[in-house]
């Protein structure tokens, strides 16, 4: 039988309670560079225990201006509560002025998202030790939501990215692992579903330079890491739909590596993130099931 629930409804109803929750100031910030977006804060784990895995957070809101760290700040504070120290991470995201013909502003900066990024990821062990020594930085998981989940896998992905790029590596990020939710993992596939309105394209600067660019930012294309990687996934999201996910978990076997993927029945975009749903604690699992 059809679902009775109205897709649209239950994303809207999910998006709701995600952001129902008040915002979790963090316990220490960090710039890693001179931007205002160039800022990482730390929560410490609850429990005030040394040693603690370093959960690398990177927020979602399709590479855009408007979406900003400050909603997965429940989602850092859920992870800090279950013993985990966490990095929730801001970067450029597109400018607030909205694209040409359409109604929202363009989806990321070409180069400066992944000069961010990078530039993090290369200075949080030194900023983890200055502003929260109960980290453990031998131990560091990255994850990610939507757009955040995209940039999770890239930023475990940037030893195998072409000779030549700006943020290659010579050897494998010292990582435990990658924990990508809903990611837009797959560019082609997402693409041709038009997921979140064309952002894939304009985070690339458009369609003259999406091939020549996609060899350097397509997780899909950069297979394989050799970095062990999980992707939970909702069922019922019709933002990033399941076969995004589905995609990239094929294009990883096709190269020959094996990608978790955790498909979580009547579930959509949000419950990911949101610390009120049961999905939630399935996300925390997944991390903590790699960092510990």
């Amino acid at each position: 039988m059809p679902d009775p629930v109205d897709p649209a409804a239950r994303d809207a109803a999910e998006f709701d309670s995600m952001l129902s929750h008040p915002v979790v100031a963090p316990d220490e910030s960090a710039a890693y560079g001179d931007h205002p977006d160039q800022v990482v804060d730390f929560y410490a784990p609850r429990g005030g225990q040394a040693g603690a895995p370093l959960v690398v957070v990177l927020h979602g809101g399709a590479w855009r201006a408007p979406y900003d760290r400050w909603h997965v700040t429940p989602f850092a504070d859920f992870l800090a509560r279950r013993g985990l120290a966490v990095a929730n991470v801001e970067y450029r995201r597109g400018r607030e002025i909205p694209q040409q013909h359409g109604s929202g502003p363009v989806a990321g900066r070409w180069p400066e998202t992944f000069d961010d990024v990078a530039a993090l990821m290369d200075a949080l062990p030194a900023l983890a030790r200055g502003a929260l020594p109960q980290a453990d930085v031998r131990r560091i998981v990255v994850t990610g939501h939507s757009a955040g989940g995209h940039l999770a896998l890239w930023a475990a992905a940037r030893h195998v990215l072409p000779v030549g790029s700006p943020w290659r590596l010579e050897r494998p990020p010292a990582l435990r692992g990658v924990v990508a939710l809903a990611p837009i993992a797959d560019f082609a596939k997402a693409v041709e579903l038009d997921v979140c309105g064309g952002a894939v394209t304009q985070l690339l600067g458009g369609e003259a330079e999406f091939e020549a660019r996609s060899a350097h930012a397509d997780p899909a294309a950069l297979l394989p890491t050799g970095i062990a990687t999980t992707v939970v996934q909702g069922r019922t999201d019709i933002v990033v739909p399941d076969a995004v996910s589905e995609s990239y978990v094929d294009a990883a076997a096709k190269a020959g590596e094996t990608v978790g993927l955790a498909l979580l029945e009547e579930v959509g975009h949000y419950p990911l993130i949101d610390p009120a749903a049961d999905a939630c604690a399935v996300v925390a699992e997944e991390i903590a099931q790699l960092a510990w």
